[in-house]
């Protein structure tokens, strides 16, 4: 049974319209707020608000490519003008690649970095900017990842590398910005139910059988156990929760 923690708040969710970033949109739109998802395809994005619209909730569609400073500042403010506030933002969006660290090509690195750094980066900025200004300030939730300031595996360094980096944005940010009324935290995932967890060619019931063996819990996450660690850390319950790095891994980087 929905308990209504965000009855009457605006979500803003970037990466909105598949795995994480779906789950998370589902499950506030669900316990009552008025959910806005962010993306760069229309089709996934439009495809999480029918989902969310099906379920007897509110729901937007914002095309927008969050390393790009006009893109995210445009859409911060489409959020304010339509809804009147920005309540709780949760910046999803987020690319992979992997390679050895001497074969990765300079592009992937710039898109990482693009997308992984710059874009949690210029979403705080518009977002900060924004819930400052009201009176009852804003939560935001960045999703970081068990590698990097956790965990490091072969093959994803870069990738490892541009998440610590938002863990490391988060800390900074929540420090400077709680006086305004700002409260800002991150989600660490480990292996979760989405595609990224994927190795290349690999079936679900494969992946199942090698985390058996690699996660201590024996299995990924389920991105409804994800999507709960970041509502709580945006709800009332996490009040003196400021700039807390939670991870959901299964043990994984223990």
């Amino acid at each position: 049974m929905s308990s209504n923690r965000f009855s009457g708040r605006t979500a803003l969710v970037t990466g909105g319209g598949t795995g994480i970033g779906r789950a998370v949109a589902l499950a506030l739109a669900a316990e009552g707020a008025r959910v806005v998802v962010a993306g760069r395809s229309r089709e996934p994005l439009d495809e999480t608000v029918a989902l969310i619209e099906r379920a007897g909730g509110t729901a937007v569609a914002e095309v927008a490519d969050v390393s790009r400073a006009a893109d995210v500042q445009a859409l911060v403010r489409a959020v304010a003008d339509r809804f009147g506030s920005l309540d709780v933002a949760v910046n999803n969006a987020g690319v992979f690649r992997g390679a050895p660290l001497a074969d990765l090509c300079e592009e992937d690195w710039r898109t990482l970095l693009d997308i992984n750094v710059t874009g949690v980066f210029l979403a705080l900025q518009a977002e900060i900017r924004q819930m400052r200004t009201q009176p009852g300030g804003g939560a935001i939730v960045n999703i970081a990842s068990n590698l990097g300031r956790h965990k490091q595996v072969p093959f994803a360094v870069a990738y490892a590398a541009s998440k610590a980096a938002v863990a490391s944005l988060t800390r900074g940010a929540a420090l400077e910005y709680i006086a305004d009324g700002v409260r800002i935290n991150a989600v660490s995932p480990g292996a979760s139910d989405t595609t990224m967890s994927l190795r290349p060619g690999e079936t679900e019931a494969e992946r199942a059988v090698r985390m058996k063996d690699q996660s201590p819990l024996g299995r990924v996450s389920s991105l409804e156990e994800v999507a709960e660690a970041v509502l709580y850390l945006a709800s009332d319950a996490a009040a003196s929760l400021v700039g807390t790095d939670l991870v959901i891994d299964g043990g994984a980087a223990l």
